[in-house]
């Protein structure tokens, strides 16, 4: 039995770059034998972190929306790969919040030993995903089991959608699944 992978998928957009490209991930990790999920935040309820700290305690958030499903997930899951639309040379507002919110799992037991980062963005400058990426990295190294494993960048795309007719990216989204 494979590894049991989950994909978030951060942009609100159905038919975005980076969703396509998570989907894409999610082929590649399944034709390899693992346990493969896409989860999407768009039309997810997720609050702000309201900074109270109670879940330190309980390793619950006081907070009842869909983000204690997903910190669950994330939880259970042997590797994570979120997925964003770089805007303003950041990672989505949504997926910031959401790693905000996944504060109950901190100092309990956790299954991830893995984490990526996968982003698209408009500008295709080498340094575009800098700033999205060390985002990602210090909220990995608030885990000692975990590793921040590697980065897919796939820029110079805009337009809903565009990354498809990119058969480059296409088959780099579909590879990086299948080696998680």
């Amino acid at each position: 039995m494979g590894k049991s992978i989950l994909v978030i998928s951060s942009s609100l957009r159905v038919t975005s770059n980076s969703a396509i490209l998570a989907h894409e991930i999610v082929r590649g990790a399944v034709d390899a034998g693992n346990d493969a999920e896409f989860l999407s935040l768009a039309e997810k309820d997720i609050s702000f972190c309201t900074g109270c700290m109670a879940c330190q305690k309980t390793h619950r958030c006081v907070i009842n929306d869909d983000a204690t499903l997903i910190a669950e997930k994330v939880q259970c899951s042997d590797v994570l790969v979120f997925v964003s639309p770089i805007y303003y040379y950041e990672m989505s507002g949504q997926l910031k919040t959401m790693l905000d919110r996944m504060n109950p799992l901190y100092g309990g037991d956790y299954r991830f030993r893995d984490v990526y980062f996968v982003c698209t963005a408009a500008d295709d400058d080498e340094s575009t995903p800098e700033r999205a990426v060390n985002g990602i990295k210090g909220w990995v190294s608030c885990f000692d089991k975990a590793e921040f494993r590697d980065c897919l960048f796939c820029g110079g795309v805009d337009g809903a959608g565009e990354i498809a007719s990119r058969s480059g990216y296409m088959e780099k989204a579909y590879l990086f699944g299948r080696n998680l």
